[in-house]
Formats: C-alpha cells, structure tokens, sequence
C-alpha cells in the first residue's frame, strides 16, 4: 500500500485547522443573550405578510445611551430578507406592555417623549441608527 505524501498530510492538516476555527468562531459568538441585562423588551408587532415584505417593530426598554451599543443590539434581532425591522429604545420604565401598530408613527403618542433612539434596518439591508431628541 502507498503512504500519503508530506503535501496531502499537510493540506489534511491545514483543512482541519480551518474547519476546527470556523466551528470555534461559530459557536463563541455571544449573540443576544450578552444582552439580557440592558435590554428589556416592551412591544412587539410583526405582519401576517409570509410572501411579501415582512414589517417587524420592536420596542425596548433601556438605560444603555452608547450608540454603538444600541446598534450591535439590534443588528442581532431578526431581519428577513426584503423586509423592514424598526426598534425604538426608551429610557424610562414602561409598565404595561407597549401595543405598537403597523402605521407611522408605530407607538401610543404617550411613549413618544420617552423615545430616544430608533435603529432601521431596510428591505435592502441598509442599517441606520437615529438618535431623537424629544
């Protein structure tokens, strides 16, 4: 029977190497759960729409102001492809949970002072983090 060759044994070697720091990287990343403690979910609304545009608007409850925090919080939610996804963060507590709609401007008129940040993430893939100012 023949022995492998160096080069074979090598490239085996260096395949593994990949393959081990993909799998590594993939299950490493902390995803939402490093989260938890920051954000609060306060509302919730997605559409019916399964075979068009997908609408899904969040709100949240937080004391986080960091914009670059607030915008690797929600890259993490859920984003389907050619659909909308809005989330709005409120600094102060909210105590019944918010009912948002699928008409602009989305959240009761009473939540509107509290909000002071809003992420959108178009139907393209484009993401935009706004900091209001009420």
């Amino acid at each position: 029977m023949k022995r492998p060759s160096t080069l074979v044994i090598i490239l085996g070697i260096a395949v593994l190497l990949v393959v081990g720091l993909i799998v590594t990287e993939s299950f490493s990343e902390q995803g939402i759960a490093a989260y938890q403690d920051q954000f609060e979910e306060v509302g919730y609304y997605r559409n019916e729409n399964n075979t068009g545009p997908v609408l899904r608007i969040y709100a949240y409850q937080t004391q986080v102001e960091d914009p670059e925090v607030l915008k690797s919080f929600a890259d993490l939610l859920p984003h389907t492809k050619y659909g909308r996804t809005l989330v709005f963060f409120v600094n102060e507590p909210v105590k019944a949970p918010v009912v948002l709609s699928p008409e602009s401007p989305y959240f009761p008129a009473s939540l509107s002072p509290s909000i002071f940040a809003k992420y959108e993430k178009t139907p393209m893939g484009e993401q935009q983090l706004e900091l209001v100012k009420p």
